[in-house]
């Protein structure tokens, strides 16, 4: 596999998690009386929900630096951080994050930018055409 490809890879890989970690925080205020009768308790968990931060970001910010260095546009970049400020606030700020709802409500739109700047730094990837002009 190229650098390319796995690159690529990486930023769905990134994109595809983004979604389900809205579809994560928008569903569970719906059904966080229902996790421990089904055995899940753990994915409502602090330690799952900073996992998931840290591993969203460190993907996230890797990704797109990588990305940022092959094509030097900020756009996705311009998704990505506040995507992740947002999901840090929520995580680290107690009165948001005891709040159900607008802890859920943070959740889903940092989870979303995140994913909207993979899916940005993926279309910035493929448009990019190599010539005289590349720093790379």
């Amino acid at each position: 596999m190229s650098p390319l490809q796995r690159h690529r890879l990486i930023d769905r890989l990134g994109a595809y998690g983004s979604v389900l970690c809205a579809i994560h925080c928008a569903l569970l205020p719906l059904v966080v009386a229902l996790l421990p009768a089904l055995g899940l308790a753990t994915l409502a968990s602090d330690g799952f929900e900073r996992g998931f931060v840290v591993f969203a970001s460190l993907l996230g910010l890797g990704s797109l630096m990588w990305g940022y260095h092959r094509h030097r546009v900020v756009r996705a970049l311009w998704l990505l951080v506040p995507g992740l400020l947002v999901l840090w606030t929520a995580v680290l700020y107690p009165p948001l994050h005891h709040a159900l709802v607008p802890h859920a409500i943070a959740m889903t739109v940092g989870g979303t930018l995140v994913g909207l700047g993979h899916i940005a730094n993926l279309r910035l990837n493929h448009r990019h055409v190599h010539d005289a002009s590349c720093v790379h």
